[in-house]
């Protein structure tokens, strides 16, 4: 018999269970253009109810430009004081190549990324080359152009992998989708180039090690009064399993198809009255996360109270 998942109208259910939050941004917090409805009062009401939160996203960017970003979707700037991104880590990792992986390899850098994620190589030493046959590492921040599919970087993956040119995944989400429209992240670069015999270093969620991060900010010694809320079964619930923290699943983010309510990004509207798909049905939710062997503690319609 599969395993109950409880549908919760909103995370005030939570408050009595929890005293911090890591919360996904993309998929929970906005979609790449806008901040969700009842977003800002959420946040608000944890606050009030005396819980701490710290936002953790997968985005390929420093966690200062994540913030700008965020702010120029409207949200206060009050609320932006703890944000990790998988970009930040990846920052880190490359200016003080403490860990011997980053310590052994060059700093000729081919960059698969839009420009605006160059400002990952500020303040670092790294010179940026154009082709496979310059480079030491391959930092792969996703696609160049919105609109490109795995399948057009299969030549450049082949070569790099041909001479063991080694790659840093910035960010290990798959696909993300920005309003109504589904890009391929590095994620998908990144597992076509392993599928070809590369070698690829994560940074980001599910891996846990930048979960070490949240838990210095919520000052929180006890995990199991921490818990995460997320959009994707793969590295939001993982990752929190990983780090050894309950989660709990946004339906209407990036499985919102697959459960069907429609993915609209993580808005369903209330529970009961999805405006994409139709209500969440808590029986296809549990089987859909027995399917992928993962067990978050309760499922939610969008990030309210």
């Amino acid at each position: 018999m599969i395993p109950e998942i409880p549908l919760l109208s909103g995370v005030r259910a939570l408050a009595s269970d929890y005293d911090g939050f890591v919360l996904d941004l993309w998929g929970v917090i906005h979609n790449g253009i806008s901040l969700y409805p009842n977003v800002v009062d959420t946040l608000r009401r944890i606050e009030a109810e005396g819980k701490k939160f710290v936002m953790l996203s997968n985005a390929p960017r420093r966690g200062s430009a994540v913030t700008e970003s965020m702010i120029a979707m409207g949200m206060p700037e009050e609320f932006c004081g703890a944000v990790m991104s998988s970009g930040e880590a990846t920052w880190l990792e490359l200016r003080t190549r403490s860990d011997p992986w980053y310590a052994d390899i060059g700093r000729r850098c081919l960059h698969i990324g839009p420009n605006r994620d160059l400002g990952l190589f500020e303040g670092l030493d790294m010179e940026v080359v154009e082709t496979v046959a310059e480079a030491d590492l391959i930092l792969n921040t996703g696609p160049w152009l919105d609109d490109e599919r795995v399948e057009d970087y299969e030549t450049l993956l082949r070569d790099a992998a041909e001479i063991s040119v080694p790659m840093i995944c910035a960010n290990p989400d798959l696909v993300v989708i920005r309003g109504e429209q589904r890009i391929i992240c590095a994620g998908a670069l990144a597992a076509r180039f392993e599928e070809l015999g590369g070698s690829v270093r994560y940074l980001g969620k599910p891996h846990p090690s930048i979960y070490g991060f949240c838990f210095e900010q919520l000052g929180i010694s006890d995990r199991g009064r921490i818990v995460a809320v997320g959009d994707s079964l793969r590295t939001d619930i993982a990752g929190a399993e990983a780090a050894g923290i309950d989660s709990v699943l946004v339906v209407g983010g990036i499985h919102g198809d697959e459960l069907g309510v429609g993915g609209r990004g993580g808005f369903l509207g209330p529970v009961g009255g999805g405006r994409a798909g139709g209500a969440p049905d808590q029986e296809k939710i549990a089987e859909f996360c027995a399917r992928e062997g993962r067990r978050p503690v309760a499922a939610i319609g969008e990030f309210v109270w």
